[in-house]
């Protein structure tokens, strides 16, 4: 039977489809920055928010993790989806009690997400009581007495779940996993499990830290750049100009994608005559139309030719590396037959970059979601690093590994202890420095937090931001999950959907946003963030927040535990809450890196976090090397009469924040309820272009076939590989199945979902 549409899923009679553009940004970034942030925020406010954004004595941008230049920065140190971004939070309008009283919990549970969120910034806490047909206000102090009640009342500590997304500052997150700690508890799942938990885990592996090894410098003077997986027009717009200069300075670029991405094309750069009045740049040099799940066989038959050629360094292979040997015989023996057929990529494509690899003296892999969102997506990860290190491109400058985060402090709330695994050092440092005893067994990550809920053994789930309900896989399941806790709680700036998937009770706890002014008793605070590239730096809002009901998530945080655990707690929470410096005090003898934090941090530019590879060539894993891996070669095949689908961004949103209806990169205006489709396959499947589908995915759960179902997309003929279709995501979270899963991360595999296209009302 076909379910019940969601709001979401509604015809879109507006939605139009045109070709896609050639290049990225250009005026044309500029008049859409204006014409989304006047209407929001007003000519005042605006003038004022964007003089600040990425600016020294500014506040951070809260869109994606790419690091600010150091020294003289660029009058507009933004871009378009950065401006999208703060006109979103930083908009004059109000979603109060008003609001919730026109409007009933049905009311808003048939809404789309886009509509949720352009209802303004929430400015006092609600409530929602078992039975209630409406939210309702409740003063902080009453919020916190329910909570530290439901908290109470559970049989185990692990039948809590805190949740946090990549906004949260340093001090925020520092604060939300001691409180966790203390309560008993190591569930603290955290976006990275939805994104670069993959990278974490490969790159620890192989050289001993879970994060990237290079500089905004050295991407400035590589001269050679393979992007793989990630869309930078869209998702982190800002790494153009960086690949701009590159290219300046001579890099040749390469770009992996099975779509033809505009800002891989050509950037336009709003702020030079050429980008204004020229043709702007030519970024990539070779475009490799990779299949979607092929991108380890990529790299495995780049290392192949670079073993064969003798194209090796051999004195750091030998003084730094583990495993040369296996993964030598392994490589050797791959069939460049089987990596064409895997990746769609040719035998004399992949001998160019080869080439282009042997002569390099100064390479770096830049990679997001299209790498790590695949059953397989830590061996491919792995399998990138391996030929880094066949040339010795790990520890010198102008190379490295180079994951892109796509939140703006999702690499800071690891540093600060957000993770379900955190090792025995952070954990003793933790006791040591407050007289507690932290749990040691290990947590759930966002899959098996849903688990527990959806088993009854998580009943209270609290949000620190984010929109939990549209970012994790599975939608059917996670709502019913959801919906059978005793207690939600999320703390955010303005209305989501996880507002209206609420447990039996919910509260929306509303919170100063990254542009805002935070006052305290110790006065004005200041919050820190840790960048894609390891730079610490301060962010200082500078807005009038749009309620005094408004509190910090650092106030939240150490509020609710001193209702909790009582004035006598070995935790100085209070002292947390006025004074934002003692946070970073009692971080700089926990985290590692972090020495003479509130010095260094006010520093111009911030400070640089310790990287052992980077630095010194040290690498801290159980061989004391860097490690080869001679992984199993794995690709994603296409059964017969279905396509391989991933879910993606459109250019008019950021993670599950939609800003607006247009994709004009890609030509889609007015909806967002396409599938794009090679031409190929929209004939042999018995298709047109234009005509509407329900996507069907299909999964094999241990010899039980399962189906899932997201309908009414419209198909767009695009200039996919053949047997590989694109769609937006969270419309097609629900085709997401919850143990489709990559192997060592426990990631979801949104980017190889096995489906079926069947014409609606077929």
């Amino acid at each position: 039977m076909r379910p019940k549409a969601r709001p979401e899923e509604v015809d879109e009679a507006d939605l139009a489809v045109t070709a896609p553009e050639d290049h990225a940004a250009g005026v044309k970034a500029v008049m859409v920055s204006m014409v989304r942030a006047l209407p929001q925020m007003k000519p005042a406010r605006t003038a004022k928010a964007f003089a600040r954004l990425n600016q020294d004595h500014g506040f951070d941008c809260p869109s994606c993790a790419w690091p600010d230049p150091q020294g003289r920065r660029r009058v507009a140190e933004f871009c378009e989806n950065g401006a999208k971004a703060v006109s979103d939070e930083a908009t004059k309008a109000k979603a109060g009690p008003d609001f919730f009283a026109r409007h009933s919990l049905a009311d808003l549970d048939g809404r789309t997400n886009y509509w949720l969120g352009q209802q303004g910034r929430l400015t006092h806490p609600m409530v929602a009581r078992p039975g209630a047909t409406h939210y309702e206000p409740i003063s902080w102090d009453e919020a916190y007495r329910l909570i530290a009640d439901e908290l109470t009342a559970l049989h185990s500590p692990n039948e809590a779940v805190f949740y946090t997304s990549g906004r949260t500052s340093n001090e925020a997150a520092f604060c939300y996993q001691l409180f966790a700690r203390c309560f008993g508890t190591n569930n603290l799942p955290d976006c990275s499990n939805m994104c670069h938990e993959s990278s974490g885990a490969a790159l620890a592996a192989s050289i001993g830290i879970g994060k990237g090894s290079v500089s905004l410098d050295d991407v400035h003077h590589a001269d050679l750049i393979i992007i793989a997986g990630q869309n930078p027009g869209t998702n982190h717009p800002r790494m153009l100009t960086a690949l701009d200069k590159a290219k300046s300075n001579g890099a040749r670029i390469v770009a992996m994608n099975p779509l033809p991405e505009a800002g891989l094309i050509r950037f336009k750069d709003p702020q030079t005559v050429r980008g204004v009045l020229g043709n702007g740049t030519k970024l990539a040099d070779h475009y490799l139309r990779v299949r979607l799940g092929g991108d380890q066989a990529v790299f495995q038959g780049l290392g192949k030719l670079l073993v064969e050629s003798g194209s090796v360094d051999r004195d750091f292979i030998e003084r730094h590396t583990h495993g040369f040997a296996q993964y030598e015989r392994h490589v050797r023996a791959v069939d460049l037959a089987v990596v064409e057929e895997a990746s769609g990529i040719r035998e004399t494509q992949l001998r160019e970059i080869a080439a282009l690899l042997a002569r390099s003296q100064r390479t770096i892999i830049c990679w997001a979601m299209g790498l790590t969102q695949h059953v397989h997506g830590v061996a491919t990860i792995q399998d990138a690093t391996s030929v880094l290190l066949l040339r010795g491109m790990i520890g010198k400058p102008g190379a490295g590994v180079c994951p892109v985060r796509g939140h703006s402090n999702v690499q800071g709330d690891r540093t600060m202890g957000i993770w379900e695994k955190m090792p025995e050092s952070f954990l003793a440092a933790l006791d040591k420095e407050f007289g507690i005893t932290s749990p040691r067994e290990h947590g759930a990550d966002v899959v098996d937090s849903i688990r527990l809920m959806r088993d009854g053994k998580a009943k209270v789930f609290f949000g620190m931001g984010g929109n939990f309900v549209q970012a994790a896989p599975d939608t059917d399941l996670l709502e019913a999950a959801l919906r059978g806790c005793s207690l939600t709680v999320q703390v955010s700036t303005k209305l989501n959907r996880a507002h209206v998937v609420r447990g039996k009770t919910a509260l929306i706890l509303p919170t100063l946003g990254r542009t805002d002014k935070d006052v305290q008793a110790g006065g004005k605070q200041v919050v820190s963030v840790e960048d894609s590239m390891s730079m610490v730096h301060l962010s200082r809002g500078n807005l009038a927040p749009a309620s005094d009901q408004l509190r910090s998530e650092v106030a939240i945080v150490c509020e609710l535990a001193a209702r909790l655990f009582g004035p006598e707690h070995p935790v100085p929470w209070q002292s947390f809450r006025d004074d934002y410096d003692r946070i970073r005090d009692s971080i700089s003898r926990v985290v590692p890196g972090f020495e003479h934090f509130n010095e260094r941090v006010r520093e111009k530019d911030g400070f640089l976090l310790p990287h052992p590879p980077r630095d010194s060539r040290e690498f801290e894993t159980a061989t004391g090397k860097a490690n080869f891996f001679a992984n199993p070669l794995e690709w994603t095949p296409v059964p017969e009469g279905r396509l391989i689908l991933q879910t993606l961004r459109s250019h008019d949103q950021f993670n599950t924040t939609i800003y607006g209806l247009s994709d004009r990169y890609r030509g889609v205006a007015g909806g967002r309820r396409v599938v794009f489709v090679n031409p190929e396959d929209i004939h042999e499947l018995g298709l047109r272009d234009g005509m509407h589908v329900d996507i069907v995915s299909e999964w094999d759960d241990g010899g039980t076939q399962q189906q899932r179902l997201a309908p009414n997309f419209r198909v767009v003929a695009y200039d996919t590989p053949k047997g590989n279709a694109a769609a937006y995501y969270p419309e097609t979270n629900s085709l997401l199945p919850l143990d489709h899963v990559a192997k060592g991360s426990n990631t979801p595999v949104a980017k190889a979902i096995t489906v079926q296209l069947k014409p609606v009302g077929a």
